[in-house]
């Protein structure tokens, strides 16, 4: 997972782990954990811990991930325009 993916999942709101986890096929839960973490230790996303049963832990963008909405909007916006197929060899 890119920095990217996790936190364009985020930007839609709060997501639980699973819930991630299922936005991003592909993706094993170490390295969603991992990745989670991290973006936690650079202030990018908060991590919140309900004392529930089952335990309920939720992932919120912090302001400084929010400010990575439109580098994020401007890169989907740039994926959709780029064609399909395989790239032009030039020589």
């Amino acid at each position: 997972m890119t920095a990217t993916t996790g936190e364009r999942e985020l930007l839609r709101g709060p997501h639980r782990f699973t819930e991630l986890r299922d936005a991003l096929p592909g993706i094993s839960p170490h390295t969603l954990t991992s990745r989670l973490r991290q973006f936690e230790r650079h202030g990018i996303v908060i991590r919140t811990a309900y004392a529930e049963i089952p335990p309920r832990v939720e992932y919120w963008l912090t302001p400084l991930g929010e400010g990575l909405r439109e580098v994020l909007d401007a890169m989907a916006t740039w994926a959709v325009a780029v064609p399909d197929g395989e790239p032009a060899v030039t020589a």
